[in-house]
């Protein structure tokens, strides 16, 4: 009888041993393949980043390679001679502009979507969604003609107000599923306590919207830092265009020149890095938020 429980626990052990085992596989091909996938997506702005200090000659030589020499000067040249830093300083000031706008007016209008119950709300929050199926493209003609009837061409805040409206319907999207989950004790025990509406929202459900708040300012910013076809219909003045037109007029002088070339993209893609390197314990967090319930 002892052998034979000796034999069953020696097996079950055996069991558990292969069962680990197998997890252990599976874990290590996952991160195998995401190891993969982050390298074949970080490549390309390695790339980007060693040719950006090489020559033509070494360029048209050596395009996988080292540099031979490390030119700093083309950062110099993208910089100065191709005048990136007045589209640089431009997309700074319409990008963040818009994105504080678009944070602050969603954030407001999604929590009283969210935590209140009115009339026409839920056709408030079906406008607000729809507007995410209007095409950009499709608007560019009316938002010419309307900023023209301003007096709003060529400013800085005739390209803000067309990022506001069109990044409030993924914001308020996203931030009213993410306030929906929220339980309602909280704001009655707020209540209770005294607080006022707006002190609930400004010291309760806006901290905890933080990992939502982070996806949307990471979405919105890169929107708008990108962004060409708004800047390039109501921008023409050179001193006010942004980084998008700078880089498209810069491929046009400077063809010949992709050392240059390559550094004008590098500084133009260092604000988006930046920006997610900031928020992603925010994102991470609201990420696995999400996925734990209980």
């Amino acid at each position: 009888m002892a052998h034979v429980m000796a034999e069953k626990q020696k097996n079950i052990e055996l069991r558990k041993e292969s069962n680990k085992g197998r997890r252990f596989s599976k874990k290590a091909l996952i991160y195998l393949l995401l190891v993969i996938y982050g390298l074949v997506n970080a490549y390309p702005m390695f790339w980007m980043f060693l040719n950006s200090f090489k020559s033509n000659i070494d360029f048209a030589k050596n395009p996988f390679g080292l540099p031979v020499q490390w030119l700093f000067d083309n950062y110099k040249t993208a910089w100065e001679t191709a005048k990136l830093g007045t589209y640089f300083f431009n997309s700074v000031i319409v990008s963040v502009a818009a994105v504080a706008v678009t944070i602050f007016a969603g954030a407001i209008a999604s929590y009283f979507l969210a935590r209140f119950a009115f009339k026409w709300g839920k056709m408030v929050y079906a406008f607000f969604v729809f507007g995410m199926l209007i095409p950009i493209h499709a608007t560019l003609v009316p938002m010419f003609l309307l900023m023209k009837s301003l007096g709003l061409l060529n400013t800085h805040l005739g390209l803000i107000l067309p990022y506001i409206a069109f990044n409030l319907p993924i914001t308020i999207f996203i931030l009213v599923s993410f306030m929906k989950s929220f339980p309602r004790d909280i704001e009655e025990s707020a209540i209770m306590d005294g607080c006022g509406v707006f002190r609930i929202f400004f010291s309760i459900i806006l901290p905890m919207t933080r990992p939502a708040l982070a996806t949307v300012i990471i979405l919105n910013f890169i929107n708008n830092w990108n962004e060409f076809s708004f800047a390039l219909v109501l921008i023409n003045d050179d001193s006010l265009k942004t980084l998008p037109l700078g880089l498209a007029n810069f491929a046009g002088q400077f063809t010949t020149n992709y050392g240059a070339q390559m550094a004008g993209l590098t500084m133009a893609v260092i604000p988006v890095i930046i920006i997610y390197l900031l928020l992603e314990d925010y994102l991470v967090k609201g990420m696995t938020a999400g996925a734990v319930k209980g």
